[in-house]
């Protein structure tokens, strides 16, 4: 998926892969990206990132890989592609058309799906502009709809990552911006109330509106079917053009469902990201690996994640075929987020 595709990619050229030998299947129509530019970036009212500027490798201050440069590595990109069937003991994955693929070797990375409200049956979730962002569509969507509403009221519904740099963004063009969320303050998973407390104030100082505790239980659209307004589980209503929910997401592992083990909602790996079926890996946001740090089984999603299990998996393919060793893979927690003028690190565990 995306990024973690074309970090494999790189790293397979690195390791000599030979024309023919590595092919990429890929739901989206592009080439893989660094998804982390869609809620910065790609949002910014001047000046805005747009493809081919944030191909995969520049997150990480590598080569930009275009379109070509697979092509020029021999690696086939096959896009607009997405595989609805995978048959782990016969080595063959079929597409929604109808084609099949067989493999020696699969590396899963299919990444995690957005939680919707629809999932829920949420009252009206299902009038326009109440948007996601997951893929570069749901950020043009994105754009076109900040256009249609200009200068208009926009309502976030989610505390954390997605939650944070979306309301930022819509700050920066203009709209007059409510975020949302249950919990007793932002970023629960990374921040103490302290780091919360002050960043909220942070984001209050930027004119961005916060309600804390409650969530969004019904949505009211327009005459054009366009959401006008959202109704909180506290009895509360909010006016708004636009909704953004960033509620979270699900790890994409049903292609694999009773073909491998799987441990904490992924599918259960080794330290060199090999699943319990040889030949298959998986890495990113649906791999399950040992972490050394805390001697137990983790999921971690985050692009720095992504990106290094990309890199182990592909070095210890390459591996065993050549009969060598890898180092086990010793991964340190690291988060990291930009917003406004603000920028954080996080390191390990919050304790």
């Amino acid at each position: 998926r995306r990024r973690r595709r074309g970090y494999a990619a790189r790293e397979f050229a690195k390791q000599g892969v030979q024309p023919g030998e590595l092919a990429i299947i890929s739901k989206e129509s592009v080439a893989p990206y660094e998804r982390p530019a869609l809620s910065k970036g790609y949002l910014f009212p001047q000046n805005a990132a747009r493809l081919p500027g944030f191909h995969t490798c520049v997150g990480s201050g590598g080569e930009k890989l275009l379109p070509e440069w697979y092509t020029e590595k021999g690696i086939e990109l096959i896009l607009s592609t997405e595989i609805v069937k995978a048959d782990l003991a016969s080595k063959t994955l079929t597409s929604a058309a109808g084609a099949t693929f067989t493999y020696e070797t699969l590396l899963i990375a299919t990444g995690s799906s957005t939680i919707k409200l629809t999932d829920f049956g949420v009252q009206g979730a299902e009038a326009n502009n109440i948007l996601y962002l997951r893929d570069i569509n749901d950020a043009d969507k994105l754009v076109a709809a900040m256009q249609a509403k200009k200068d208009g009221k926009a309502v976030v519904v989610g505390g954390g990552y997605i939650g944070l740099e979306l309301s930022a963004a819509l700050k920066l063009n203009n709209f007059d911006v409510t975020m949302v969320y249950p919990e007793p303050w932002c970023m629960p998973r990374l921040f103490t109330a302290g780091i919360a407390h002050f960043y909220e104030g942070y984001y209050a100082s930027k004119g961005i509106n916060i309600v804390k505790g409650t969530v969004a239980s019904g949505f009211d659209a327009d005459a054009n079917g366009d959401v006008a307004v959202v109704k909180l589980k506290d009895g509360r209503v909010l006016d708004a053009n636009i909704v953004i929910v960033g509620v979270g997401g699900r790890p994409l592992t049903g292609l694999f469902k009773g073909q491998v083990d799987e441990e904490k909602g992924g599918l259960k790996t080794d330290t060199f990201f090999e699943t319990s079926v040889a030949g298959v890996y998986a890495i990113g946001d649906v791999a399950s690996f040992p972490m050394k740090l805390y001697n137990e089984p983790r999921r971690v999603e985050h692009v720095d994640h992504a990106r290094k299990s990309a890199e182990q998996a592909v070095k210890a393919i390459k591996a065993k075929e050549s009969g060598e060793t890898v180092a086990e893979y010793d991964y340190l927690p690291y988060f990291y987020s930009r917003s406004f003028d603000i920028a954080w690190q996080f390191y390990g565990d919050n304790v």
